[in-house]
């Protein structure tokens, strides 16, 4: 792999130095002890990185069609970090050798029962990806510069659960990458900057 691997690791570290205390959480929607999950959020080591997602199929009962990070919940025993590499490879087949982790982002709260750390990682272009077809229904690769640009993303409000919450929301080649996704990415742009990872790249 090229020195991608080192720029994302010190933008994140340097991301890491300062307090953002508005970072997106749905921890007020939240009841009840949260259950530990991990996704990992793979980047694609290439001149013009990208991130790869997946599609839930549709007939999944829990977020059906929607995209995601490769992930879930920590079996017992495990960090996140394994977790995020065991998911990734039941789900997409990602062979774990070929993963080279950074390190954890901010966890994220959602609504419904989970704390979820994001695990940052590198891997090499055009991995021969298999997704699982019980869990993955499509998986795609989303430009980096693109997903950390918040000029590409769209905020909409929806009533839920008593109170008003806000969603970011963006489509990328017919799929809709909102939610827990969407605000994951939100707050990974806000530890890196996408000029010291990718030399050349602005936002908007």
């Amino acid at each position: 792999m090229g020195d991608l691997f080192d720029r994302l690791s010190q933008s994140l570290a340097r991301g890491h130095e300062r307090d953002i205390p508005d970072l997106l959480s749905d921890a007020r929607f939240a009841t009840g002890e949260p259950t530990p999950a991990a996704v990992l959020i793979a980047v694609t080591d290439r001149a013009e990185p990208g991130i790869v997602l997946t599609q839930r199929p549709k007939g999944m009962r829990d977020h059906p069609g929607q995209v995601a990070f490769p992930g879930g919940k920590l079996d017992p025993g495990e960090d996140a970090i394994t977790a995020a590499l065991r998911e990734a490879n039941e789900e997409l087949a990602m062979p774990r050798e070929a993963v080279r982790v950074i390190g954890e982002t901010d966890r994220y709260q959602t609504g419904t029962g989970f704390i979820v750390t994001p695990v940052l990682a590198v891997i090499p272009p055009d991995l021969p990806l298999e997704p699982h077809p019980s869990e993955v229904e499509a998986w795609f690769e989303a430009p980096l510069a693109l997903l950390l640009d918040e000029e590409a993303w769209t905020a909409n409000e929806v009533f839920w659960r008593g109170a008003t919450r806000r969603y970011l929301e963006m489509d990328y080649s017919g799929f809709r990458i909102w939610g827990v996704t969407a605000a994951i990415i939100a707050n990974l742009a806000r530890r890196i900057a996408v000029e010291e990872v990718m030399p050349g790249a602005r936002r908007g």
